[in-house]
């Protein structure tokens, strides 16, 4: 990974508020590429990286049936999601997924 990709992930991990983040493939089935935090390792990491995934595609068929029939679509560029306990963040690309969970009460 790129020097500044590296920068980045270590910015996102070292903030007070950051829970982790999951740095997941578009492929069918989602795949985790890097992970930080302990409430994304293990099975409850996949268990995020597959919700995480139905998510961007469940989103992105909307504005698909929104914008039926139109030559240009929209793209889903970024989704937060806030519940009592957390924050979560979520920026699809073309490859990858990015899913940032942070408590915003620190």
């Amino acid at each position: 990974m790129t020097t500044e990709l590296e920068q980045t992930f270590s910015m996102l991990s070292s903030h007070r508020s950051v829970l982790g983040f999951l740095l997941l493939s578009r492929s069918h089935p989602v795949s985790i590429i890097r992970h930080s935090g302990v409430i994304f390792e293990g099975e409850q990491g996949k268990r995020y990286a597959a919700v995480i995934a139905r998510i961007v595609e469940s989103v992105q068929t909307g504005l698909d049936e929104i914008h039926a029939g139109e030559t240009d679509g929209d793209d889903v560029r970024f989704v937060r999601i806030r519940t009592k306990r957390h924050e979560l963040m979520i920026t699809p690309d073309e490859k990858y997924l990015l899913a940032v969970l942070h408590d915003p009460e620190t």
